[in-house]
């Protein structure tokens, strides 16, 4: 199971916010070239950026700050604001190694089959934010009417390897994953399952890493805020993973 570490960007600095609110937002480093770095030392491989400006206003905006985190050496899982063409080919061009779409998967199926045909499977990833089982899109902003386990078997139906399932109740909030919900994802789609929202202990990491055991496509774990309010160590989690 990999754990990515994750850096979100808001005007050139990393923030985290609580539960997607634009209104609470805590800087964490000016620079986000710094934890990617320290990732990296501690023995991440991945580092998954979400790029908050774009996912709030359509284009991504970060571009130049994920060139720099991709030259640290870590592979880059980058998100927000992924809506054409040409923004997945400026992200891939910036260094990204995988690209996630998020709103426009829910209402352009056409959009994501081209990009898996142009890019591959593996090389993106569709990102199903959820609030109470249904998909929320422009950064969290809108809920849709549609579920997200229908999104997910569409999705793998088209091609995409690669699921990215946050519950936006305990995105930033520290206070456990929803696993009913990642288990529900898990059995909805074949393909593989980023889980992200909630991760506040070792003990949740090893709970995700007891039901990779079981579940072969539960591919990783997101942890945001816990590493930076120190409340996990990376490299522990690391280890645990294994």
């Amino acid at each position: 199971m990999t754990i990515y570490p994750a850096i979100d960007l808001k005007n050139g600095r990393c923030v985290r916010l609580a539960q997607g609110r634009a209104d609470a937002v805590t800087v964490y480093f000016d620079d986000p070239v710094e934890p990617a770095q320290a990732f990296l030392a501690a023995g991440a491989e991945w580092v998954h950026v979400v790029d908050l400006d774009g996912a709030f206003t359509g284009t991504p905006a970060n571009l130049a700050t994920v060139a720099r985190i991709a030259a640290t050496g870590l592979r880059v899982q980058l998100g927000g604001g992924m809506r054409t063409l040409n923004d997945v080919e400026e992200a891939f061009h910036a260094g990204a190694r995988r690209v996630v779409i998020g709103t426009r998967a829910c209402h352009d199926a056409a959009f994501v089959e081209g990009l898996v045909h142009r890019f591959g499977g593996d090389r993106l990833a569709v990102g199903i934010d959820a609030h109470n089982g249904l998909v929320a899109m422009k950064g969290w902003v809108d809920v849709s009417e549609v579920r997200a386990d229908d999104l997910a078997q569409r999705m793998s139906g088209l091609g995409v390897q690669t699921i990215i399932h946050t519950d936006i109740a305990t995105d930033g909030m520290l206070t456990g994953p929803n696993f009913t919900a990642q288990e529900a994802m898990l059995q909805a789609s074949p393909a593989r399952l980023i889980a992200s929202g909630g991760v506040a202990t070792r003990d949740d990491v090893a709970k995700f890493s007891a039901m990779a055991k079981k579940r072969q496509n539960l591919d990783g774990v997101i942890v945001g805020k816990a590493l930076y309010e120190k409340k996990v160590d990376l490299a522990d989690l690391l280890k645990l993973a294994k």
